[in-house]
């Protein structure tokens, strides 16, 4: 054989070998084609021939834990892709294992069948081991849970949960659009390391996310609808941090409970904070933070951690009295600051628990303590059940085991008053002019420049909440001149809080004329006097 022919030889075997793998590979797909664009991680999931698998409509996830499990038992794959658009009906869970991605377009829907007639706790999507999983993401598509062809299933019963893990760790759950369930949308137990994020959930029939006995759990910049009970939730989990999220409900006889629920009966927490969220148009209250049953040491539930949250309009169910912005027992040294209340109903911040369920959800032991900082508390209206001695700002129903401490709060127009059941010397009562606060703009008028979302501008007159927080609060992120002292309410120690004034209101309207911003209203002004003049002349 010469040197062409064994070079021409070489390649054909080298192609031989080539295609031989291929097929291989779609043998064990039990597939046809593969795209050879595919990048060498990632099993495409279509319905019109362009994935590895191709799914025709009806029991979609055979073809789903077919990539799922060669991806589990084949670790150079890590990724298992859902094309859109298309919608992915499925009969039976999707079972997914370690290590794995699951994603999609955003135009791919997993969609629960008509009449599934599950079983309860059988979740749309959850582990392929029964003993626990590890490194898991699910992101970028969406979740129908088909709730009105499922009606004869009770919302809140534990039918069709969208996504359930337990004795797991490392799970990521993000940009998912989840709505129309009967369920929770991520319900996950005994679990570390969560990470729910940038998600849009509606209508769901319990939680947005609910975690039970976990630790290390994130969930932020989430939009959440309530509809049965709420968006977020504890039951007996630690290090927790909720921030960034928007959260409410719609307006229906089954549109839910609290925004945020945090909840303890045994275990540990200690160490949970809740920041930066609006929270509006709640059935419930804004947030339910509740400690129950036996007695239990006070390391066990304290020192949670509420501030810089936005609520308005909390509350709104007529058929409960445990309404309004936080409603609070069993903790100790709860710590609310620099919140706003606008317009909750029954009560900013309340202690008290509620009363007719089947379960005791009275905390045993005393000396349980809130403590309300830096808040501004307005327009506090009387809640629709029972609502006569209702619509005070603060309402103390627990004196004998509850105390409140308050501190340099600015409560203004609520309707019944400003406390019930106790009193403050260190807060003050006065308009906290806000910017806009019709459109929810809660940022304070200064004279010395406010932020409004944009860049700086002067206001004719300050907001007497600036500079009159706590004197020993943090202000060492409020931009100069901050006062050396951190202002009440929402932006206070913050790097968009409002900037300490002392000029005149005509000094500064004076100046904002002649600055750089208002160049073109001089102009329109010269053009008129010019105008006006010439037609005197």
């Amino acid at each position: 054989m010469n040197g062409k022919d064994m070079r021409y030889s070489w390649k054909n075997r080298r192609k031989t070998g080539v295609y031989f793998a291929i097929l291989i590979f779609l043998i064990a797909l039990g597939t046809t084609a593969l795209s050879t664009t595919s990048p060498s991680t990632t099993v495409y999931i279509a319905a019109d021939g362009r994935g590895n698998l191709n799914c025709d409509g009806s029991d979609d996830q055979v073809e789903i834990n077919k990539a799922l499990a060669y991806v589990a038992e084949n670790p150079q794959f890590t990724t298992v892709h859902l094309k859109g658009p298309n919608t992915y009906v499925i009969s039976d869970s999707i079972l997914i294992g370690n290590d794995t991605v699951l994603e999609g377009d955003h135009t791919a829907v997993i969609k629960l069948k008509d009449g599934a007639d599950w079983p309860r706790d059988k979740p749309l999507i959850t582990q392929m081991d029964s003993a626990g999983n590890h490194n898991i993401t699910i992101k970028g598509f969406e979740i129908d849970g088909n709730h009105n062809k499922n009606d004869e299933k009770k919302r809140g019963e534990g039918y069709y949960n969208q996504i359930y893990f337990f004795n797991s760790r490392n799970i990521q759950i993000y940009s998912i659009y989840m709505h129309d369930g009967h369920g929770d949308g991520l319900k996950i137990e005994r679990s570390s390391n969560i990470q729910f994020y940038n998600n849009k959930v509606y209508k769901l029939g319990h939680d947005g996310l609910y975690a039970i006995d976990c630790q290390n759990v994130e969930a932020w910049n989430n939009t959440i609808t309530c509809r049965t009970n709420s968006a977020l939730r504890l039951w007996n989990s630690n290090h927790v941090k909720f921030h960034d999220n928007i959260i409410d409900s719609f307006y229906h006889w089954s549109a839910g409970g609290p925004g945020i629920q945090i909840q303890k009966s045994t275990g540990v927490m200690n160490d949970i904070e809740v920041y930066n969220n609006t929270i509006h148009n709640t059935y419930g209250p804004g947030i339910w933070l509740l400690g129950y049953g036996h007695s239990y040491p006070r390391e066990e539930a304290q020192d949670v951690h509420i501030h810089h949250n936005i609520f308005y309009s909390t509350g709104t169910n007529p058929s409960i009295d445990w309404v309004g912005g936080i409603v609070t027992s069993g903790f100790y040294n709860t710590l609310v600051e620099n919140n706003v209340f606008d317009g909750t109903y029954h009560a900013a911040v309340i202690h008290m628990y509620p009363e007719g369920y089947s379960t005791d959800l009275s905390p045993k032991d005393t000396g349980y303590t809130t403590i309300v900082r830096n808040n501004i508390i307005i327009n506090t209206q009387q809640r629709a059940k029972d609502p006569n001695g209702t619509g005070y700002g603060i309402i103390n129903y627990l004196p004998e085991t509850h105390t409140f401490v308050l501190q340099n709060n600015c409560l203004y127009n609520n309707t019944a008053g400003d406390y019930r059941n106790f009193r403050s010397t260190t807060d003050i009562h006065a308009d906290p002019l806000f910017a806009d606060q019709k459109n929810h703009d809660y940022h304070l008028k200064s004279t010395g420049g406010r932020w409004n979302g944009n860049t700086w501008v002067k206001d004719l007159i300050s907001s007497p909440c600036i500079d009159a927080g706590y004197s020993s609060s943090d202000y060492s992120k409020e931009p100069e001149n901050n006062g050396d002292r951190v202002n009440i309410g929402w932006d206070g120690n913050t790097e968009y809080a409002s900037i300490s004034g002392t000029m005149p209101g005509y000094i500064v309207w004076w100046k904002q004329i002649f600055s750089p911003e208002w160049r073109i209203f001089r102009l329109i002004l010269r053009i008129f006097f010019l105008f006006c003049f010439n037609m005197t002349c």
